[in-house]
């Protein structure tokens, strides 16, 4: 009897039993399935979270990091705006360097009439809007004219607007920082993704902010490079000059981009392990019910064994005949639960805005896997029906 014949008797034996059939795949059904989607969205996840910590621009950060000696010295070091003016001069002269996106934030009170709230304050040039991609749902951006000009306009995020104004419409209103006037021109979209947290913010020409803080260096900025492959190079150069510059011994320093989409990939892989074997578990379980469905097959099979044996059958047919029924068995159930899987995957991807990520790899490791529980758990109960004797199998009743 060759294996599409062992196929087919297999497919005919499961048809004969139909719920004893799916109560045994269920586990191998839900096993797969939890596997597939918790690998599936955990995938998802690390991209989506590489994407929103990293970016997706071609650009890296420089750090200002004061010597401990120095942090033992002036314990206001840290709260010190590192950059000046002629520092993003210099850097925007690197040959590597692109654009040079400097900004200074500060966190303080917003009044609007009777009703305040905590805000945090940034002072932003022209490029910092494109870069950071601020879209506008209500009113304008900031203007070129604002930038040079220094005019009190200022861009406000939507939760800041619900904390201040509710339903109001805010254009043309005039909220105050620290005394200082200033007019809402723009209302930013409400922030969605993995790292969407839609705090208080306003966006300030970075002159305004300088007249309205009376300080004149930037905390943060922002290199982009020529190329990728020139990205940390340019970091690298910035960083040096500036601290050659300043006479500093590695205080300023680049973001290593790469360094942290490493590390989030290790985290990620690590938890999906986790919680993977987790649901893996149900494989194990799922794999003793298929072991016990048939050892009881093999028992109610009895005499069926025995005539085949009778007419010619060998031991390694009725062992294989066994066999072939249980990695039917875990197959049905391994594809049932990889399209769940996959489906579950899809759905939770789909909700939470992450991209959907179900490699081949995944899928085609849960076939095999199914077909390898039906083996291994098939061994016990295709080797005891191979070992049955013949004239004691004619007689089971």
């Amino acid at each position: 009897m060759n294996v599409f014949e062992n196929v087919k008797m297999a497919i005919t034996s499961l048809r004969a039993h139909k719920l004893r059939s799916i109560l045994t795949m269920l586990g191998i059904i839900i096993g797969v399935a939890a596997v597939i989607a918790v690998v599936a969205i955990g995938q998802a996840g690390e991209a989506m979270l590489k994407s929103q910590v990293v970016g997706e621009t071609n650009t890296t950060e420089l750090l200002y990091v004061p010597p401990e000696e120095e942090m033992m010295g002036n314990s206001s070091e840290w709260m010190e705006d590192p950059f000046t003016v002629e520092d993003i001069q210099l850097i925007e002269e690197i040959p590597e360097v692109k654009t040079v996106v400097a900004s200074s934030s500060e966190s303080g009170m917003v009044r609007y009439k009777e009703e305040t709230a905590d805000a945090f304050v940034t002072g932003v040039t022209q490029p910092y809007l494109d870069m950071n991609q601020l879209a506008v749902a209500e009113g304008r951006s900031l203007l070129t004219a604002d930038f040079l000009g220094g005019s009190r306009t200022v861009l406000i995020s939507n939760s800041l607007k619900e904390e201040l104004f509710g339903k109001k419409d805010v254009l043309g209103e005039v909220v105050y920082i620290s005394s200082q006037p200033v007019e809402i021109v723009g209302v930013l979209k409400k922030e969605t993704g993995f790292l969407a947290f839609d705090s208080h913010e306003l966006y300030l020409p970075w002159k305004t902010w300088q007249n309205i803080f009376m300080k004149s260096k930037y905390s943060q900025v922002t290199i982009e490079a020529e190329t990728p492959e020139e990205l940390q190079i340019a970091g690298t150069k910035a960083a040096d000059m500036l601290n050659q510059i300043h006479d500093k011994d590695g205080a300023y320093q680049v973001l290593n981009l790469e360094e942290i989409s490493d590390g989030i990939g290790q985290i990620s892989k690590i938890m999906t392990i986790i919680i993977g074997s987790i649901a893996g578990i149900s494989l194990l379980i799922g794999g003793i019910g298929v072991m016990n469905i048939m050892l009881v097959s093999v028992t109610e099979r009895t005499r069926e064994i025995g005539i085949r044996m009778s007419i010619g059958a060998t031991p390694g047919q009725i062992l294989f005949q066994f066999l072939i029924e249980s990695v039917t068995l875990t197959l049905i159930g391994g594809t049932i639960g990889i399209v769940i899987g996959t489906g579950a995957a899809a759905v939770v991807s789909s909700l939470a805005g992450w991209p959907a990520l179900i490699s081949w790899q995944v899928v085609f490791g849960g076939m095999v896997f199914s077909m390898l529980i039906g083996i291994v758990f098939g061994i016990l109960p295709a080797n005891k029906a191979a070992r049955l004797d013949p004239i004691e199998s004619l007689r089971y009743e």
